[in-house]
This record gives C-alpha cells, structure tokens and sequence, in this order.
C-alpha cells in the first residue's frame, strides 16, 4: 500500500515537472497557463456557486448512467448466461455501441432529445458493453466452476442466481466499476461539452473556450481529472469494505 501511494506521489509530481517544462517551452499563456494561474482560477472556481451548481449537475447525470448501464449490463448478462440464443442477440448490439463514434451518437440524441439528457443517454450506452461484457466474463466463470454442482443436485435458477451467480460474480464486476465510473465522468463531460449543456461542467468548459479563459478551463480539467480519481478510489474502498463482510 505504501509502495502504490509513493509511486503515485512520484507520478504527480513527474507531470507536475512535465506541464512546468512544457509551460517554459510553450511561453504563451493563451495555450498553456502556467500552474500558479490555473490553480488560482480553481480556487475562484470552488468560491463560485455556479461552479457547485453545474459540479452537481454532472456528479448527478453521471451517477444515472452508471446506475443504469450497471443494472442494464448486469441484468441481460444474467438472461445471457441463461439462454444462448440472448446471448447471439446481443452479441452483434454490443459490438456495434463498442464501435460507433461518441460524437455521432451525441448529435444524433440531440436531435432525439435536448441537451440536459443527452449526455446521460450516450454515457450510458458506452458503459453498457462493459458492464455487459465485465458481467457476462464472471457468470460465465462462475458457471465453469459451479455450474456442473448446481445442476447435479438440480439447484432451480432462481436459487442459482441469488445464491450462486450474483455473489459469487459480484466481486469481478464491482472490481472494474470504478475505472468504469471514472470513464462515464469522462463521458458525460464531453456530452455536455458538444451539447452546449447549461449548469455543468461541460458546459463551463464551453464557456471558457469561447471566451479564451484558458486558466479556467485548465482548472476545469483539473477538477474533473480530480474527481475521477476521487469515484474510483470510492469503488475501490466500496469494494474492499464488501469483500471485507463476505468473510
């Protein structure tokens, strides 16, 4: 644990070294700020109502989607495993949301909805498939090695899933939600930034490029890179705690 936190501790600082030298190198403000701007336009940004506002909104759309695609993901898995013929049906649908541009579907939703629900619809189309497919690996695990005992002491599948498939499997899926997490944050944001969403993080961002506020929009990634790190390490700890009262 030690070791992770020092090599984590020297990875920041490493990028730190990176953005000084390249701010040196660069020496134009309105292409790279320099660190001292950028987190002093964070600090006025955490003294802005407006800021918590839209730091709510997207929190909020990206725990939708992945409440969604994780209840989405995990129950067709659960039909996949049972029934092959759900399986060869999804196959070519995940497949296909895996492979389409994001910037495609985001347009296409815009027109379909409006700019607050957008970017939690294509967030949750790109967290699906690895819900789906994170979901679909451990029940298929799980049946490798359990499958053949439930059926010869004719477990129903009922009893299977709620005592055999959903814990046994949970752990593997629950071990990839924070990475997943951390990738719809990411997802929503770049939804909200081509929807010109209002009241969140996307949309400030928009604001800030159109007004060439590069500290702000420097600042702006920071919080959002800082908040990723902050739901995955929340997944992880969620993670440990849930292992940690199974035994």
């Amino acid at each position: 644990m030690k070791k992770n936190l020092l090599f984590s501790a020297l990875a920041v600082l490493f990028l730190w070294l990176v953005w000084i030298i390249a701010y040196a190198a660069v020496g134009n403000d309105y292409i790279l700020p320099s660190v001292s701007d950028a987190f002093g336009a964070m600090g006025r940004l955490f003294t802005d109502a407006a800021f918590w506002r839209a730091f709510g909104n997207t929190l909020l759309r990206t725990l939708w989607a992945f409440l969604f695609s994780l209840v989405l993901g995990v129950g067709l898995a659960l039909l996949a495993g049972i029934h092959p013929f759900v399986r060869a049906f999804f196959a070519p649908i995940v497949s296909v949301l895996r492979t389409v541009p994001t910037m495609a579907i985001i347009l296409m939703l815009l027109i379909w909805t409006n700019p607050r629900v957008a970017p939690v619809v294509v967030s949750l189309l790109v967290l699906f498939p690895s819900f789906y497919a994170a979901s679909l690996a451990a029940l298929d695990e799980v049946d490798a090695e359990y499958g053949g005992l439930a059926r010869a002491f004719g477990v129903g599948m009922g009893r299977k899933i709620v005592k055999m498939y959903l814990p046994l499997g949970a752990p593997q899926v629950l071990g990839q939600a924070g990475a997943i997490f951390s990738m719809g944050l990411k997802i929503t944001i770049s939804g909200e930034v081509l929807s010109s969403t209002y009241h969140s993080l996307g949309g400030l961002m928009q604001e800030a490029k159109m007004f060439v506020e590069v500290p702000t929009l420097m600042a702006l990634t920071l919080v959002s890179v800082l908040l990723g790190f902050l739901l995955e390490g929340i997944c992880a700890l969620a993670v440990r705690g849930i292992l940690r009262w199974r035994k």
